[in-house]
């Protein structure tokens, strides 16, 4: 009996140690964990939530196995569902984008976006990239812009410092531009050196006098900087058409409120319009001001309401004649976008880009605008189909803005309004700015650019032709109600150049410049 208790007194003695020891490893390794999430520059989440973050990355992994069984499908979620955002991850981290057994999209739902293959399709030996496109021909300082796919307007203020710096030196890296949105042009958006579009918003932050007015000094000094290439005069955005820009009062530290020229610690609220824009006439006074101060090219961005009006535009712009003609328009779809907004604008005004950017293109091939104005489209346009889909629709560049920030390392957590963005992006908390590094991140920023441009150009030479602006709408079906597909060439015929009357509206215009 006494030996039968020695025994277990033993057996306890050394479990106690086994579990000392084993509470010991655990902890241990849960230090090296932090240690090692805390100091890797590679994953945000990591880095601002050591080891507790490892989850995501497991739960991830399982979904793969499991997703069947606990998980949403990969199509089910929204605004972006798993599939279009992992496409992107993958292609940032320059993996490959591969995938077997089959496609996991349902070929027969209406809307569905077919390409025509070609029986002969291009060999990869006889195709070229796309050429540059000249913008703005007839300003002082034309812009050749080299992409065809670029980051959208995303101001210093609703993105961290860290973000723009990773967009800037990715932008540079990849050979395509950034535009500022309307926030102004920071000292980070200039610092990679790469081609910037300025963006002029309702507030004119970062044009404006001391009394709130466009500023001809603050242009002059802008259209100074060799990188910045063109002005963007913004009229409305998809996130929220009809009303202007917010930037919470906490986002608007001291170096923001200096840029845009308003006060530190309170709300920015841009007008709903530029309250020196009330007509087409003013529009094009205001886009003949800004070329003749800024040399450069110059157009707007909108989106599309009502048809009715971008025709009534271009027959104004006929009688003002081409002083006024915008060197592009930058169309955005109603489908959202990275500003925060009402959730009724958001929801549901404005036309889609599916609907729109037709509408946009045979309105200006009917006046015989074009290839004098330049069409950019946006609206999630994160992925190769729906770029190429836009191509092929007649849009010369595509932008996109939450495309770009995926490759950031966005996990959709739909925070950026409230600056408690877990990855750093669209936060100006320092801590959770930290787990943000520039110099990898604009890795990925390149990588994504460089995968998606080799599959647009993919989806062309599968369809027959060289290059991506080779593409057209006969080239592009969409599946309809029940189930057959339709070419966009039926649906959206070519239109046949006529000769608009040279007077519209109440008054025939003349030009004249912009006080």
């Amino acid at each position: 009996m006494h030996s039968l208790m020695e025994t277990a007194q033993w057996v306890l003695h050394w479990m106690s140690l086994l579990f000392v020891f084993s509470v010991g490893c655990a902890l241990l390794l849960l230090v090296v964990f932090y240690l090692q999430d805390r100091f890797q520059t590679e994953h945000a989440i990591r880095r601002n939530y050591p080891v507790i973050g490892r989850f995501r990355y497991l739960f991830e992994y399982l979904g793969k196995f499991l997703r069947q069984y606990l998980f949403a499908a990969d199509q089910d979620e929204r605004p972006f569902n798993r599939a279009q955002r992992s496409w992107v991850y993958r292609a940032a981290k320059g993996l490959s984008t591969v995938q077997s057994f089959g496609s996991t999209r349902d070929n027969t739902h209406p809307g569905k976006i077919l390409f025509v293959n070609c029986a002969f399709p291009m060999l990869e030996k006889d195709a070229v990239s796309s050429p540059p496109m000249i913008i703005g021909e007839g300003c002082k300082t034309p812009y050749r812009a080299q992409s065809l796919f670029n980051i959208s307007g995303m101001s210093y203020g609703a993105l961290s410092k860290p973000a723009v710096d990773a967009l800037g030196q990715g932008a540079k890296l990849a050979g395509c531009w950034l535009n500022t949105g309307e926030g102004g042009v920071s000292s980070y958006h200039l610092a990679s050196g790469c081609d910037i579009i300025a963006q002029i918003g309702t507030a004119k932050y970062g044009f404006r006098d001391k009394n709130g007015n466009l500023s001809n000094e603050k242009l002059r000094e802008m259209a100074a900087h060799e990188q910045i290439k063109m002005f963007e005069l913004k009229l409305s955005q998809g996130a929220k058409p009809g009303k202007g820009g917010i930037l919470p009062a906490a986002k608007v530290t001291r170096e923001i409120a200096e840029i845009r020229g308003i006060r530190q610690g309170e709300i920015s609220i841009s007008p709903n319009r530029h309250p020196d824009i009330a007509n087409n006439q003013e529009l094009l006074q205001m886009l003949q001001h800004l070329r003749e101060v800024t040399g450069k090219p110059v157009g707007f961005k909108f989106v599309m309401g009502s048809k009715s009006w971008i025709e009534s535009f271009c027959a104004d712009l006929l009688v003002y004649g081409d002083a006024g003609t915008p060197d592009f328009i930058t169309l955005d779809g109603a489908e959202g976008g990275t500003g925060s907004a009402p959730v009724a604008l958001m929801d549901d005004v404005g036309l889609s880009i599916n609907e729109a950017l037709p509408m946009l293109i045979d309105v200006l091939d009917r006046y015989q605008l074009r290839p004098r104005i330049k069409v950019i489209a946006s609206g999630k346009l994160i992925n190769p189909t729906t770029v190429a889909w836009a191509i092929a629709v007649g849009a010369d560049f595509i932008n996109s803005a939450r495309g770009f920030m995926f490759s950031l390392g966005c996990i959709q957590a739909m925070q950026c309004h409230q600056d408690t963005c877990p990855t750093g992006i669209t936060t100006h908390n320092q801590r959770l700015q930290r787990g943000l590094v520039p110099t990898k991140k604009a890795h990925r920023v390149a990588n994504y650019h460089k995968a998606l441009i080799a599959e647009v150009e993919s989806i062309a030479h599968s369809c027959g032709v060289a290059e991506p602006r080779q593409l057209s709408r006969e080239h592009v079906r969409k599946v309809m109600s029940r189930g057959s597909s339709k070419s966009f060439a039926e649906l959206y015929p070519k239109v046949m150049a006529q000769e608009p009357s040279m007077a519209h509206g109440n008054a025939i215009m003349t030009p004249h410049k912009k006080p």
